[in-house]
């Protein structure tokens, strides 16, 4: 192959082989991402072996289709999978999200060789990282990038913010549009000459996402690494709510978290209010019954999750301008009870928690802080709106990534 490639990745990745499996190693790398995740948000130490850890793992590999060697697991189990991670640490979780997303691109649009390379590659544990929205664009969905063919190259120019994963990354998806306003997506080294990576995203959660600036100069790219990035919506198809149930799974998972830490912390640490007569906060009507609320709300969020994954994967399997509605619609009502759910069991955790709860050391705050800050990638007043257009007026939702 002429394609002038950045060397491969020479530590060894596990290749998980089914659903199952996938679930239990995810839960083996959390119960790890856990140990240091109040340290790396307090201090902002960034992750680069936890990510290690995560491609060591096969947990980078498990939407590789089948018959490329990979497991090709369930929408469902693909967002428990995020779900899980980030309960141990939001900002872990949320990094994987847009080299998932890069998988379903290059498996929409890619060539029968662009796959095996690039696949290949991701088995053997390498990660992408984001570079698609500009701060500086009228929305998140313009592109000032440019990304266009100069004789047998494509060369790209122009600056991305909220570039998630890029610093741990070996390959850079950039979005940019030509001449004529058509999207490309060009996977780009980030040893390329012409690439600079800033560590300056300054976001009071997910801090160590490492989501902060990328430019290009003059980026020469050659074109076996350059997608149709404009076809992945042209037609219907799952990408947009394959790419919004790991944001679910995101929320859900620090819920869960959340929710974890709050029952914990109850029974180890809270003191019972004076005019309870009690001797253990754990005993306390109000925050038995307050527990008991909190629990549901998690459930029903992991239930949407799970629900929404079938209409996913139905979507998958027979795409079409209805199926992908539906489950445009499916996952969007898990999006909106999830994040609603993670805001609210983050807040419960400091005030059932009590004053001690507000100590630096116990970093309690960061769950809150981290789903208030993921909660704006894409605001779930939109996604009320998109529900109740559908369910009222039978109105589809549009196709892109954030529905």
């Amino acid at each position: 192959m002429a394609f002038d490639a950045p060397p491969v990745r020479t530590r060894a990745a596990a290749v998980l082989k089914s659903d199952e499996e996938v679930l239990a190693v995810a839960r083996k790398v959390a119960d790890e991402l856990r140990k240091g995740a109040t340290r790396r948000d307090q201090e902002r130490k960034l992750p680069y072996e936890e990510l290690d850890l995560l491609s060591d793992s096969g947990l980078l590999s498990i939407t590789v289709p089948k018959e490329y060697g990979g497991p090709d697991v369930r929408a469902a189990t693909l967002g428990n999978v995020i779900a899980i991670l980030a309960a141990a640490d939001g900002s872990i979780g949320q990094i994987p999200q847009n080299h998932f997303f890069m998988i379903e691109a290059i498996r929409e649009q890619g060539s029968p060789e662009q796959k095996r390379f690039f696949f290949d590659r991701i088995l053997k544990g390498e990660r992408i990282g984001n570079a698609l929205s500009e701060k500086g664009s009228k929305t998140a969905r313009d592109h000032d990038t440019r990304v266009e063919r100069q004789g047998d190259r494509y060369v790209v120019n122009g600056a991305k913010f909220y570039s998630t994963g890029v610093l741990f990354a070996h390959w850079i998806a950039v979005v940019g549009n030509d001449g004529d306003g058509k999207s490309w997506l060009a996977f780009v080294s980030p040893d390329s000459k012409g690439v600079t990576v800033k560590d300056d995203w300054s976001g009071f959660g997910q801090r160590v996402t490492g989501s902060g600036s990328t430019t290009f100069e003059n980026v020469s790219v050659d074109p076996f690494a350059v997608l149709n990035f404009g076809a992945l919506f042209e037609s219907p198809g799952p990408m947009g709510p394959h790419a919004q149930i790991m944001h679910v799974g995101i929320q859900a998972g620090i819920a869960r978290g959340a929710l974890a830490e709050v029952k914990d912390f109850v029974v180890r640490h809270a003191r019972p209010w004076k005019d309870s007569g009690l001797d253990r906060a754990a005993d306390e009507h109000y925050l038995i019954s307050g527990i008991g609320d909190l629990e549901i709300r998690v459930a029903a969020s992991d239930a949407l999750l799970s629900r929404a994954g079938s209409y996913v994967d139905h979507a998958i399997a027979a795409p079409s301008a209805e199926t992908v509605a539906e489950a445009s619609i499916a996952v969007a009502e898990a999006k909106a009870l999830s994040t609603e759910t993670a805001l609210h069991v983050s807040s419960k955790l400091i005030e059932y928690a009590g004053s001690r709860g507000t100590l630096l050391e116990h970093g309690l705050d960061r769950f809150w802080r981290n789903a208030r800050t993921h909660s704006v990638h894409d605001p779930v007043r939109w996604k009320y709106r998109a529900i109740g257009d559908y369910v009222l007026n039978g109105i589809k939702p549009p196709r892109h990534g954030a529905i």
